[in-house]
């Protein structure tokens, strides 16, 4: 547990913790310029596993400020007291009475150097910056329970979990656990012999995403840094899953061997040189392309239990039951309990938009059009594959729209004036009463990957178009093969899975038949 005590118009900060504590012997020497360093030869800076080694962090406080400690060691009898002057010596001792841990106390702040009081910024400011820096470290810390008090008023509060899954709801409003895929992978880098880990925190792409880029964060070995590169391919993984425009709400952190990290390109530590960086991009990439696949065995039904229980409780009648809530609740029989766990099973479709299909785990219901959209746009990504035309076709282009098309691969031709004729289009394409809307289309510009969502748009099956029940069923089969499932290329939900369990809940199916008719 840490605690931070803030009375900022009078310069006063103090820092609890109930952790391990120090020794009067370390308590008078703590102050002092690099005692607490961790490094003692060159090589121990490519050993480093404490968040700080320098020493420097309360030799600083005591030189900008009156520094006060208490501690008392775990195991020891008493604890002492320890006020130090400007060059970190202590100054007076005594016994104190405090429980195992160390409380550091901070008055008079910058009040030796009254220029560094003035360039601070507004007093709002300064606990935004507060509030940031203790969620940081909640993050990468998740099992310590952090409290921040200003002016003797509970200010902020975050209790500790067992993974960073219990923390960022607590940190993000209008998000659940539910909301929020959590993950690890563990391998060994090449050349290592000791494994390292990696952890993931990712909200699902259809039901948590952001304006902006700022809870795409990354963290080693228990410290936020800023790496662009893992950050990129962090936001490259979604890609094409969320709408135009939106930044995933992702958390990686990596546990790594500290021979990988060089921590002196930053004096905050914010930034770090990372050996075989391109390998943990590509670790980060796999791992999130496995997650976003869809986990049909793990009964992503569950997920959604929040959104649909809100769905069943507004749809329920407002007339009261009575029931006996004491009554255990009994299994109700389903068939879905026989099907093959990884299998969907289509039994219908309603108003030739939806399809109804059977889990092991409840209904789905799975919108034709976009699932299918998903389909095109990967195995267009797969193989973009341009076929001639015969006759070619004709029509008015500018010469931008003309480099448009050459752009993407396709073959165009000056036909007279200001016409061109078109001579090769992608396959999906060639054979529909609309190509040349869609050439068009495929001519306002943007790169490949918009020009085959927006093929794979024009080209998949229409919502109001009946399909038959083996139609239906190979769409669902293409659509659970591919790679990112859960949304369309344009960033809109797939699917919405309702488990059985909740199905019985609305309809009142644990009650005992007697009790329900009132015997």
């Amino acid at each position: 547990r840490i605690t931070i005590a803030l009375h900022l118009p009078q310069w006063h900060l103090q820092v609890t913790d109930n952790g391990r504590g120090m020794s009067r012997a370390d308590l008078c020497e703590c102050a002092q310029p690099h005692s607490t360093s961790k490094i003692h030869h060159p090589a121990d800076l490519w050993r480093i596993s404490s968040l700080g080694f320098r020493g420097e962090a309360l030799h600083s406080l005591a030189q900008l400020a009156q520094l006060e400690i208490r501690s008392r060691a775990q195991g020891s009898d008493s604890g002492w007291l320890a006020s130090y002057n400007h060059h970190g010596r202590v100054i007076a001792e005594e016994i104190a009475a405090i429980a195992p841990g160390t409380i550091i106390s901070v008055r008079d702040l910058f009040g030796r150097v009254p220029v560094r009081r003035h360039a601070l910024p507004a007093l709002n400011q300064q606990l935004k910056d507060i509030q940031t820096i203790v969620q940081h470290a909640a993050l990468c810390q998740p099992q310590v329970n952090w409290q921040v008090w200003q002016d003797d008023q509970l200010w902020l509060q975050i209790y500790a979990g067992e993974t960073v899954q219990a923390i960022a709801p607590q940190l993000l409003r209008r998000v659940s656990a539910s909301d929020l895929h959590y993950g690890q992978l563990e391998v060994t880098p090449p050349g290592q012999n000791t494994p390292a880990r990696l952890e993931l925190l990712a909200g699902l792409p259809d039901r948590c995403h952001r304006r902006r880029a700022d809870w795409v964060k990354v963290a080693v070995n228990g410290r936020l840094v800023r790496s662009p590169q893992l950050e990129q391919a962090l936001i490259g993984g979604f890609a094409r899953t969320l709408p135009r425009d939106r930044y995933p709400l992702s958390f990686l952190h990596l546990h790594l061997p500290p021979s990988q990290i060089d921590w002196n390109r930053h004096p905050a530590k914010t930034e770090i040189y990372l050996q075989k960086l391109d390998f943990w991009r590509s670790q980060v990439q796999e791992l999130l392309g496995n997650w976003l696949q869809l986990p049909l065995n793990d009964s992503p039904a569950r997920l959604l239990q929040p959104r649909l229980e809100q769905l069943l409780k507004t749809a329920e009648s407002p007339a009261p039951y009575q029931f006996n809530r004491q009554i255990a609740p009994t299994p109700a029989p389903t068939a879905a309990s026989e099907l093959p766990q990884r299998q969907l099973r289509a039994v219908g479709q309603v108003n030739n938009t939806y399809i109804v299909a059977e889990h092991a785990s409840g209904l789905w219901l799975v919108e034709q059009h976009i699932a299918h959209e998903r389909v095109l746009y990967e195995q267009l990504r797969a193989a973009w594959e341009l076929l001639p035309v015969e006759p070619p076709l004709v029509l008015q282009l500018s010469v931008t729209q003309v480099d448009a098309l050459q752009n993407l691969g396709l073959t165009v031709d000056l036909f007279g004036q200001g016409l061109w004729a078109v001579r090769s289009l992608p396959g999906l394409l060639r054979d529909r009463d609309d190509c040349l809307d869609a050439i068009v289309e495929l001519s306002r510009g943007g790169d490949l990957q918009t020009a085959q969502v927006a093929t794979a748009c024009r080209s998949a099956i229409r919502n109001g178009t009946p399909l038959s029940l083996p139609e239906m069923q190979q769409l669902l089969d293409q659509w659970q093969a591919t790679r990112q499932p859960r949304t369309c290329p344009h960033g809109r939900p797939i699917f919405l899975a309702l488990e059985e369990t909740a199905l019985a809940r609305f309809f009142r199916r644990h009650w005992v038949i007697g009790k329900s008719h009132g015997i």
